[in-house]
């Protein structure tokens, strides 16, 4: 595990822990905004909607449905340098690049052609064998779930 605790996520799913680096000096917005709503409690007991092999596993909605997020108001952009790889976490959007809000995704795999385009905040350090073991599809017939997430630091 990352020595920087504070920086550090971990996400209990149904299929195992997933540990989580945060990036705070690529997306310090966003990585503001996850751990706020970790704290608040509000990814525990959300599903994985949209799980496609070989893509991306994308979750944070708590309706369940890919069309909520949280009540906090959008985050802008931060586009970085970090190209969208295997482990790499992401968030979710519209078409406007300044529509992310809660909802993010994990990368199964190469998926560069996003890069410069979703804000990566994160990198999976441990467990994403629990990640590539979440049922598929969009959505899955039945979606696999955060149990808990937690700031390492709050641990």
């Amino acid at each position: 595990m990352s020595s920087d605790k504070e920086n550090t996520l971990i996400l209990n799913l149904e299929t195992g822990a997933v540990t989580i680096q945060l990036l705070a000096d690529k997306a310090p917005g966003h990585v503001e905004r996850i751990k706020e709503l970790v704290r608040e409690g509000f990814y525990d007991g959300v599903v994985f909607h949209r799980v496609i092999d070989g893509f991306m596993a994308q979750g944070g909605d708590p309706t369940g449905t890919g069309m909520g997020g949280s009540k906090k108001p959008n985050l802008r952009a931060e586009f970085n340098d970090v190209s969208h790889q295997r482990g790499v976490c992401s968030m979710a959007r519209s078409n406007d690049p300044n529509s992310a809000n809660s909802q993010f995704f994990i990368c199964f795999d190469d998926a560069s052609f996003l890069d410069r385009k979703y804000t990566a905040w994160g990198k999976v350090v441990s467990g994403m064998e629990a990640v590539d073991a979440l049922p598929k599809g969009e959505p899955p017939k039945k979606p696999g779930k955060i149990v808990s997430a937690k700031v390492a630091a709050d641990v």
